[in-house]
């Protein structure tokens, strides 16, 4: 087994994650943002047509409906941009080892010093 004092930068990428790391309004911001678009494009058009804001509310729903799904597409593109990232880290890190030896862990004991106030 490992000695648990030291990492390698590949156990970073290689650690299996079973749930979503990602934060609550990380995970929501896309659906919310691009749905709250639809909402305001809808606004907009009857703005500039001189109608009542809410009038037509039937378009307000569709565009919201329009623009949830397309906010769910957009982090999904994301998400998957980020782990071909990773994917090219990962064979770049196992194709060069010598470029990233093992290193020990340091606690923070070891690194700060003695604290003194000064009064």
């Amino acid at each position: 087994m490992e000695n648990p004092s030291t990492h390698s930068d590949l156990e970073l990428f290689t650690r299996e994650l079973t749930w979503d790391t990602r934060t609550t309004i990380n995970r929501l911001f896309s659906p919310t943002f691009f749905g709250a678009m639809g909402f305001g494009m809808a606004l907009a058009i009857n703005y500039f047509q001189r109608r009542p804001m809410m009038s037509g509310i039937q378009r307000h729903i569709a565009l919201v409906a329009i623009g949830v799904p397309v906010g769910m597409y957009a982090d999904r593109l994301n998400e998957n941009r980020l782990a071909r990232r990773d994917a090219i880290l990962i064979h770049y890190i196992r194709n060069h080892p010598e470029d990233f030896p093992v290193t020990e862990r340091v606690k923070y004991k070891d690194v700060l010093d003695k604290w003194l106030p000064r009064r």
